[in-house]
């Protein structure tokens, strides 16, 4: 991260949300950094319309300059979402990972605008608690290190929702956001997070109020709905016979597809306790509908394909990216080898998975390829002609060796010391 001083800073990006912790950040900024440019910077990462309704002209109105807003969706599932799928990454045996995978996307647009207008800093307003702030900062430092980073929470004096909102109304600066606020949440195509409010209490049962993505399993329908996915070379194609390949409807209407398939049924909600990349351990409320589905099918048609030490080793990889990503590691070579041993083995990934939804499941139920190691011919527990059972007497003999070398050894050890 570059060093400068706040006379030095004449024009920031700021990665801009129109909430309220942006809306205050712009006017602090110039206040606080000699009258600076600022110019607004957000990504529409699917986090849904409402969120972006007129978001050009709540930055204008905070006092930015200027507002760039960069539609990332396809690109966002088909570059970050689908080479991630395909290392099996789930963060700490539950969380599929969905503010992480974003962060290095929003992270890369926000640069490439700092760069071309010609900005001496960028800026973010992640709390000095969180994992965001390594997340962007770690992606800004590998793709331009020239630029400051400045981060307000780790600055200014304020506290609360009120010091913000007193900020704001001093200024005569319009903001919808109110006091009535209970949870922080964060969406995009992949899932939602929900923290904050009763959440913060781990004994707590989470209410109705806090899932706002996904039918609750238990008012999910009665009646099972089976979604088939096909694969080609680990890549989603088709589902339920519709063309989702890149010449087809593309891979973020595919996520929405299945994502209002899952939400319909309850699927993809979690509720953990995670530990944090700063040390403290926090919990939260996910919904990822879509996800859960993916992920289910992938590792469904994974199991049917590769043979047990290559699905050991993707596994050891998945457990390690699902670090590498959570940590904020996406630009780095160790994140690309990982990747491309993961996209090595998603070459054979070729079939189809049929996925039955039903109260908050996502089973997998179906899968085929032509690609497939299971044979029925030597799995039968009929008669067969491929496999000798006399076999397995010294395959058995040969794998147990080490054991019955060191048992021998133990037993020779007591008898000689009896002997004594």
């Amino acid at each position: 991260m570059a060093l400068a001083t706040k006379k030095q800073i004449k024009k920031v990006v700021l990665a801009y949300s129109g909430g309220l912790d942006t809306s205050a950040i712009i006017p602090w900024l110039k206040e606080n950094y000699d009258n600076c440019e600022v110019i607004a910077f957000c990504a529409d990462v699917g986090q849904g319309d409402e969120e972006l309704k007129g978001i050009k002209e709540k930055a204008i109105a905070s006092g930015a300059s200027e507002c760039y807003v960069a539609d990332l969706k396809e690109e966002y599932v088909k570059e970050y979402i689908y080479p991630i799928l395909k290392t099996g990454a789930v963060y700490e045996g539950q969380y599929l990972l969905g503010t992480s995978m974003a962060r290095p996307i929003i992270a890369k647009a926000h640069i490439e605008v700092a760069l071309k207008v010609g900005a001496d800093a960028v800026c973010h307003g992640c709390t000095g608690k969180g994992n965001d702030q390594v997340r962007f900062e770690s992606c800004f430092a590998a793709l331009a290190p020239e630029l400051t980073v400045i981060a307000p929470w780790r600055e200014w004096d304020m506290v609360s929702r009120e010091d913000l909102l007193d900020y704001l109304a001093e200024r005569d600066i319009p903001c919808a956001a109110s006091l009535d606020k209970i949870y922080s949440r964060d969406a995009n195509a992949w899932h939602i997070s929900h923290e904050g409010g009763e959440l913060e209490d781990p004994w707590c049962e989470p209410s109705k109020e806090v899932w706002t993505m996904t039918v609750d399993p238990m008012d999910a329908p009665d009646i099972p709905e089976k979604v088939q996915l096909s694969f080609a070379d680990g890549e989603l194609v088709a589902i339920d016979g519709k063309d989702f390949s890149p010449k087809g409807a593309g891979a973020y209407q595919a996520l929405m597809y299945l994502n209002a398939k899952g939400a319909a049924h309850g699927v993809g909600r979690i509720d953990i306790v995670e530990n944090r990349l700063v040390g403290m351990k926090s919990r939260g409320c996910y919904e990822t509908p879509g996800g859960t589905i993916l992920m289910a099918a992938y590792k469904g048609l994974e199991t049917l394909i590769l043979d047990k030490e290559s699905l050991k080793y993707r596994e050891s990889v998945g457990l390690e990216f699902s670090h590498v990503i959570y940590d904020g590691r996406w630009f780095t070579p160790l994140a690309k080898a990982q990747l491309a041993s993961a996209a090595s083995f998603a070459e054979k990934l070729t079939g189809d998975v049929v996925v039955k939804l039903y109260k908050g499941m996502a089973q997998v139920i179906q899968r085929r390829s032509p690609n497939s190691l299971y044979s029925e011919a030597f799995a039968t527990f009929g008669a067969d002609d491929v496999y000798d059972q006399k076999h397995a007497e010294g395959f058995i003999r040969l794998f147990s060796l080490s054991s019955r070398i060191t048992a021998l050894s133990q037993k020779d050890t007591v008898l000689k010391n009896k002997d004594k």
